[in-house]
């Protein structure tokens, strides 16, 4: 069978889920569960993502994400690579760890209602897993969902979480505690509908085209992205090797250089021609990887490197050494990040 196309496009929202290999636990502590939100963090950062809810569960995550930019796949071929690296390099495992392809189901993002569905069902996955005491508990004691900063102040939030669009679905305002708390009151309803047998057939029918299909929404956003496929727009698959379109993959990283190149006061010839050890080129790629999907192979022919183990050795020079030099150079290079 085919593999589904991927459809990026400017402003894409889509629910995307995946599971561990064989169904095997892809956190296995807390800690781990804590360096994927560390490691989706930079992902969000180096790709402009937006998260609107996410829930962790133990073989599983599903996240309802936002790309100002068409950058599904370079984002998220980075994402569960570097967490699949760094959980391996925690528990001392080799191997995959997500099964073979992450699913991503297209959202309407013009229509509120399908936030609301959506989110819903992300953030109730704790109740219909049974991973809370409902007698005792209720679903904001579940640590790590989304649900729980959607209860907090603005400030007390990931600034790469927007609560906005999923409260603005539920006719609640984001910015006061009232319109908070009756977001709380709501899905505090909605968890006990999940263990009521009638209201759970309900729900069922409502959710059900979250299991099935590429895209939620109308007929006119379906028509919408039909046409994006027949003329041939982004779209993609997983294993495309031709250039991809994505702002903050080789075009972003093009521009990060001339910055960084200009903040540092000297020519790209002189950059390019010096050794890989010089500071002021290991400043530069420690500037452009630290802020996009670009691979080590891109970087090191782009800068004449010699090999892409030397960006490797920048990374960890610029982020484990603590010199007068490199912290006067990692301030310019944050200045051409604004």
């Amino acid at each position: 069978m085919p593999r589904m196309l991927r459809v990026e496009y400017i402003g894409a929202v889509y629910h995307v889920m995946c599971r561990g290999n064989a169904g095997q636990a892809i956190y296995l502590a807390d800690q781990d569960k804590e360096l994927f939100l560390n490691t989706l963090s930079e992902a969000c950062r180096k790709t402009g993502w937006r998260i609107h809810a996410y829930v962790l569960m133990s073989n599983h995550y599903h996240l309802l994400l936002e790309t100002p930019e068409a950058n599904l796949v370079a984002g998220m071929k980075w994402l569960q690579g570097t967490y699949t690296q760094r959980f391996n390099s925690t528990h001392k495992r080799h191997g995959h760890l997500f099964q073979g392809r992450y699913k991503s189901l297209l959202i309407d993002p013009d229509a509120s209602e399908y936030f609301r569905i959506v989110s819903n069902y992300i953030h109730l996955n704790p109740v219909r897993a049974h991973l809370l005491d409902m007698e005792n508990e209720d679903l904001s004691d579940y640590r790590w969902s989304s649900y729980t900063y959607f209860l907090k102040r603005s400030s007390e939030r990931p600034d790469w979480l927007a609560v906005e669009r999923v409260l603005a679905s539920t006719v609640y305002e984001s910015g006061r505690q009232k319109g908070r708390k009756l977001y709380q009151g709501y899905m505090d309803q909605r968890a006990e509908e999940e263990q009521d047998v009638k209201k759970r057939k309900e729900l069922l029918e409502e959710r059900k085209n979250l299991h099935k299909g590429w895209l939620l929404g109308g007929t006119d956003f379906r028509d919408r992205m039909l046409d994006l496929i027949d003329h041939g727009g982004l779209v993609q698959t997983d294993n495309w090797r031709g250039e991809q379109r994505k702002e903050h993959g080789q075009r972003e990283a093009e521009r990060l250089i001339q910055k960084g190149i200009e903040e540092l006061s000297v020519t790209e010839e002189e950059i390019l021609q010096s050794k890989s050890m010089r500071q002021e080129k290991q400043a530069i790629v420690w500037l452009v990887k630290r802020n996009t999907t670009v691979t080590g192979v891109w970087l090191a022919n782009r800068l004449q490197l010699g090999h892409r183990v030397n960006c490797s050795r920048a990374l960890r020079v610029f982020d484990q050494v603590e010199t007068r030099k490199i912290a006067g150079l990692k301030k310019k290079m944050l200045q051409c990040t604004g």
